[in-house]
């Protein structure tokens, strides 16, 4: 068998995304170059890696094996850059760190333009996921760091805290529930929501949450930031479900009602999760130490 890190990172991403198509952006490959190598490891082994369908790809045990060990090969390698780069001049490397809405939204982008100015060398590849699925994500070598809601099972990983918030309700100021001082998630769901894109964390979080309670979520508009939802909610197209902290600010400029979520979900503790008992490499160890403090 032949496999060179290329193989080794496409194969993970291809199996991570669930698509050798997908696989393939992430690696800069083209889709016919990505699929060939795949063949061509699949050839070298003499047994499948992958089973497809036209629902995308799964590992097969083979497949699972390989890249249980390519993940350990691929981290050895960032590992061995980062300590070679400081005979070179200046280290370089890249962190992957996944977030859940809330943080991606409204604490990490200030975190990360500090982090970056001072690691002008590091390179961050940031994604949002669900918690539950950054999770699994952190435990499985995936990710270096994630950040999720304090609520979720982390399992075996170790744990710091980060930021604190809540959801809450917004509303056009002569709305029906502007004046109520809070308000249960079942209720909201008698009105138009504005929301997030349908594959954002959040807005699958609050559509699975609907789900429970047998409602449908009647979303009117689908846009890409909070700061976007609350304008067409001050214009009243619909309610909108966001973070308290971006609530506060955009009540400074707009004209609406705020009302607090009386669901136990709403209150958002933020936790920072990684392996245990695993030594980071040296620049995601500083960027949970960045985000600790």
């Amino acid at each position: 068998m032949r496999f060179d890190l290329i193989d080794l990172r496409l194969f993970c991403e291809v199996v991570d995304a669930g698509s050798i198509t997908a696989g393939a952006e992430r690696c800069a490959l083209a889709l016919a170059a990505a699929s060939t190598r795949i063949r061509s490891m699949e050839q070298s082994l003499g047994a499948p890696l992958l089973t497809r369908s036209r629902q995308g790809v799964v590992p097969t045990p083979a497949g699972l094996t390989l890249v249980k060990h390519a993940r350990a090969m691929l981290d050895q390698g960032a590992r061995l850059r980062e300590d070679l780069g400081s005979y070179a001049g200046g280290a370089s490397g890249e962190v992957r760190l996944l977030a859940n809405t809330n943080a991606l939204t409204e604490f990490l982008p200030e975190v990360l333009s500090s982090f970056l100015a001072d690691h002008p060398h590091v390179s961050v590849d940031l994604e949002e996921r669900l918690s539950d699925e950054i999770v699994g994500l952190v435990a499985e070598g995936v990710a270096d760091i994630g950040i999720v809601a304090g609520t979720v099972d982390v399992g075996a990983l170790a744990t710091y805290p980060f930021r604190s918030d809540r959801f809450v309700v917004v509303t056009a100021a002569d709305h029906p529930l502007a004046r109520r001082p809070q308000v249960r998630f079942a209720e909201v769901l008698d009105f138009d929501f504005v929301g997030l894109d349908r594959a954002s964390s959040l807005q699958r979080f609050l559509a699975g949450k609907a789900s429970r309670e047998g409602r449908p979520l009647r979303l009117r508009v689908q846009l890409r930031s909070f700061d976007a939802v609350c304008r067409l909610v001050e214009c009243g197209v619909g309610v909108g479900v966001v973070p308290q902290s971006t609530a506060a600010r955009a009540a400074r400029t707009m004209q609406l009602g705020v009302v607090e979520l009386a669901d136990d979900w709403a209150v958002r503790d933020l936790t920072i999760v990684v392996r245990a008992g695993e030594e980071l490499r040296p620049y995601a160890r500083q960027l949970v130490e960045s985000l600790r403090a």
